[in-house]
C-alpha cells in the first residue's frame, strides 16, 4: 500500500491509475478497476490522536461499540473503496467540518471535557477537507469516463437503534429521478439470506446518518447518486463483541450481489452502457493475492485423484479367485499407496492466507473448497478400512429415496426393440475411433488401453489419456455415446480446466462427480446416443450402491444383482466391485441424480459456463459471474447441452421426462 498525500491521490486519480493507497494517515482509497461504483465507509475508524485520546471520556470499548464496525469488511468486494480509518468522535465525516470538535448529542456527559484548541480543530478540519477533496476529484473523473456514477456508502447501527435489517437513508434522494433504483436496491438487499435470520428492510430518513456526504455529492455533482445504507449489527453480539463470522461472510456475499446489481441497473437505466451487467461494475483483473493462494493451493493438491487410489491394483487375480471358489469368495483388493502426509496436508491446506482475499465469494469460495479437500483426505486415507464407508458417505452422500424409485422406475421398462446394435468393435478398434474423434473436435490427448480399469473407459486428468478397458466391447452406437461422454465432456474440462489463471478449476470442485458426470450423461442423450440398456445400468448402479449400505456383503450383492438383472458373471462382478471398492464407495449413484440434474437445468440456463474445468452445480453462479469479469474465458460446448424432444415424442424422451 501506498502513503500518499491528499494532493499526490488526487493526481493519481487525475493520471487514471490504480493504486492502493493510505491518504495523509486518515483514510485509504483502493482503485482496482475504474468503475462508475464508489463504495464507502465513514464510522468503521478507530484512530485518534494521542492528545486526543487523552482528553476523551469514553474508553475504548464504548468508542469501539459505537463506531460502524466492520463496515470496511463489508465493502471489500469493490473495485473502489474509499474508507475512513479516523474515530468518527474526532471528526465526523456525515457532518459538516465546523461540527469537529464539538460535542456529540447522543451522550449525556461530555465526551470532550476540555474545549479542542484552534490547532486541533484545524488539524481534524483537514483531514475533514481532504477526504472530500479526494472524493469529489474521484467522482469528478468516474461521472467525466461514465457519464454517471453512484457513491454507496455503508454504516451499521446497533440492534437496538435499529429495527429492520438493512435501513435506506432517502432524506436527499429524489425520489421522481432516483426511486426507481432505490426500489430496486430494497429488492435486491431483500435477497440477502442470512443464517438464523430474517431479512427486513425499510426507506426512511435517517437522522444523523451519512447526509453530508450525500449534501456534498449533490451539491457537485449532477449525474451521481448518493446511496446511504446502514446495516443493522446482527453480525455481532453487542454485549460481549462476539462475532458471528458465518453471519458477517453471508452478509459480505449478499451485499456484494445487491450493490453490484444495483449500480448495474442504475448504469443500464441512466447512461448509454443499456447492456451493463453486475460483472461489469466488479473488477475484471483476478486479484494478486488469489492468484497467489491458488498457486500454492494446486501445488499442494494437483496430485490428489481419487480414482489414482480407489481402483484396485489386484482386480484381475482377485475377479479369477472369486469366479474359481464359485463367488463363495470376498475378494481382497489391494490399493496403490497414498504418497502424501495426511496430518502435514491439512496443516498446510488450512495455513493458506484465504484471509487475505478481500472478494466476498472469491474468499468464501476458497474456504469451501479447502475443507472439501480436508474431507476428501479423509475419504484417500482410509480406503481399505471400515472407517471408508463413512467417509464415502460424508463425501459423496448416498442415494435418496427418490432416486431409488427413479431407478426402480428405468428398470421396469420394457425394452426397446433394434434400439442399438451388437457389441463387435474390440478395445484396439476403439482406440483407433476415439483418435479420429478426438482428431476432428481439435482435441490434444491420447488414447491408451488399459488392464486396470473396471470401467469401459477413463479419462486420465493428469496424463490427458483416455483409457479404454482392454476387455471390453463397444456397439456403433456405444462408439459415438463414449465419444461425446469421455471426450467430449470429460476430455474437454480436462483441457479447457489447463488454460485457466486459475488452477483449481483442475482440482475438482465441490460436487465435480454429480457435475460432470451429469453432463457426460446429458451430452449421451443430447447426441441421440443415449439407451434403455444404458440408462438402466446407471439405474442399476443406484441400486448397486443401496444393496451395499444395506448388505454389507460383497458375495450376497454380486448374487442378488445378478439375479434380480439377469447380468452376465463379468457385468456383475464389475458392478459389485465398482461399489465395493476401498470399503463402500457411494460415488455411482450420482451419475442418474447428476443427469436428471443437469437436464431439468439445461432447461433454464445456459450450461456451458460448467465446461471450463473440473466444476461443480453449487458454484454456477459464481462461474458465471468470474466468466462476466473476464477472469476466464467462456467455453464452446464442441455440441449442444440443450435437449429439443422429438415430436413426436419417443419412448427414450417419455422416460427421460419421467425422472423426476
Amino acid at each position: 500500500m501506498l502513503i500518499l498525500t491528499e494532493q499526490e491521490a488526487i493526481a493519481h486519480i487525475n493520471q487514471g491509475r490504480c493504486f492502493h493507497a493510505l491518504i495523509e494517515g486518515a483514510f485509504s482509497l483502493k482503485i482496482d478497476q475504474y468503475s462508475p461504483l464508489v463504495c464507502t465507509s465513514l464510522h468503521s475508524g478507530q484512530q485518534l490522536r494521542a492528545e486526543l485520546a487523552k482528553s476523551i471520556s469514553l474508553d475504548f470499548a464504548t468508542r469501539h461499540q459505537d463506531s460502524s464496525l466492520y463496515c470496511d469488511e463489508l465493502i471489500s468486494s469493490f473495485p473502489i473503496t474509499l474508507i475512513a480509518h479516523d474515530s468518527h468522535f474526532e471528526y465526523d465525516l456525515s457532518q459538516v467540518k465546523s461540527r469537529v470538535g464539538s460535542q456529540p448529542e447522543r451522550f449525556e456527559n461530555k465526551v470532550w471535557p476540555k474545549a479542542w484548541s484552534a490547532k486541533q480543530r484545524t488539524l481534524s478540519q483537514q483531514k475533514h477537507d481532504a477526504f472530500y477533496n479526494v472524493l469529489k476529484t474521484l467522482v469528478a473523473r468516474l461521472e467525466k469516463q461514465f457519464q454517471h456514477s453512484l457513491v454507496f456508502a455503508l454504516q451499521s447501527q446497533s440492534n437496538q437503534a435499529q429495527q429492520s435489517t438493512f435501513t435506506i437513508d432517502t432524506d436527499q434522494i429524489d425520489a421522481a429521478r432516483w426511486g426507481k433504483v432505490n426500489q430496486h436496491f430494497e429488492r435486491q438487499l431483500n435477497k440477502i439470506s442470512l443464517p438464523n435470520l430474517a431479512i427486513t428492510t425499510d426507506s426512511a430518513t435517517q437522522p444523523g446518518s451519512v447526509n453530508y456526504l450525500c449534501t456534498h455529492i449533490y451539491a457537485h455533482f449532477d449525474n451521481t447518486l448518493a446511496l446511504p445504507l446502514t446495516v443493522k449489527k446482527v453480525f455481532l453480539n453487542e454485549d460481549n463483541h462476539e462475532l458471528y463470522h458465518l453471519v458477517l461472510d453471508e452478509l459480505k456475499v449478499g451485499l456484494k450481489q445487491a450493490v453490484s446489481e444495483t449500480a448495474a441497473f442504475f448504469m443500464r437505466r441512466f447512461s448509454d452502457s443499456r447492456k451493463t451487467r453486475r460483472g461489469d461494475i466488479l473488477s475484471s483483473a483476478i486479484p494478486k493475492e488469489v492468484l497467489a493462494l491458488d498457486k500454492k493451493l494446486f501445488a499442494l493438491c494437483k496430485n490428489v485423484g481419487t480414482l489414482n487410489f480407489i481402483n484396485p491394483v489386484n482386480l484381475a487375480s482377485e475377479r479369477k479367485k472369486f469366479f474359481a471358489q464359485k463367488t463363495r469368495y470376498t475378494p481382497q483388493f489391494k490399493y496403490k499407496q497414498l504418497n502424501i502426509n495426511p496430518h502435514q496436508f491439512r496443516e498446510q491446506l488450512y495455513k493458506l492466507p484465504v484471509e487475505d482475499i478481500l472478494d466476498a465469494d472469491l474468499q468464501l469460495f476458497y474456504r469451501r473448497f479447502i475443507d472439501h479437500l480436508a474431507t476428501k483426505i479423509e475419504l484417500l486415507t482410509s480406503i481399505g478400512t471400515d472407517d471408508f464407508i463413512y467417509n464415502s458417505l460424508k463425501y459423496y452422500g448416498e442415494p435418496s429415496n427418490n432416486d431409488i424409485a427413479n431407478a426402480e422406475f428405468l428398470l421396469r421398462a420394457p425394452a426397446i426393440v433394434n434400439q442399438e446394435g451388437p457389441l463387435v468393435h474390440d478395445a484396439d478398434a476403439a482406440v483407433a475411433y476415439f483418435e479420429q474423434r478426438a482428431k476432428e473436435w481439435g482435441l490434444v490427448c491420447k488414447i491408451e488401453k488399459s488392464a486396470k480399469l473396471v470401467a469401459k473407459a477413463m479419462v486420465n486428468n493428469e496424463k490427458h489419456i483416455l483409457y479404454i478397458n482392454k476387455d471390453t466391447l463397444f456397439s456403433d452406437q456405444e462408439l459415438d455415446a463414449f465419444a461425446h461422454h469421455e471426450l467430449g465432456i470429460h476430455m474437454v474440462t480436462t483441457l479447457n480446466a489447463k488454460k485457466q489463471p486459475l488452477k483449481v478449476m483442475s482440482l475438482g470442485l465441490i460436487g465435480d462427480t454429480h457435475t460432470q458426470e451429469g453432463l457426460a450423461i446429458l451430452s449421451e442423450y443430447s447426441s441421440g446416443n443415449l439407451t434403455l440398456r444404458r440408462l438402466q445400468t446407471l439405474a442399476m448402479r443406484v441400486i448397486a450402491v443401496k444393496l451395499m449400505l444395506t448388505q454389507r456383503d460383497f458375495s450376497l450383492t454380486f448374487n442378488t444383482l445378478q439375479e434380480r438383472f439377469e447380468l452376465s458373471d463379468n457385468d456383475a462382478f464389475t458392478l459389485t466391485t465398482r461399489v465395493y471398492r476401498g470399503g463402500g464407495f457411494t460415488k455411482d449413484y450420482l451419475y442418474l441424480k447428476g443427469f436428471r440434474d443437469m437436464l431439468n437445468l439445461s432447461d433454464q440456463q445456459d450450461l456451458s459456463v460448467l465446461l471450463v474445468g473440473k466444476t461443480g452445480i453449487s458454484d454456477f453462479t459464481l462461474l458465471n459471474e468470474m466468466v462476466e469479469r473476464g477472469f476466464m474465458p467462456k467455453p464452446q460446448s464442441l455440441f449442444p447441452l440443450k435437449i429439443v424432444p422429438s415430436t413426436p415424442p419417443n419412448v427414450m424422451d417419455y422416460l427421460v421426462s419421467a425422472i423426476y
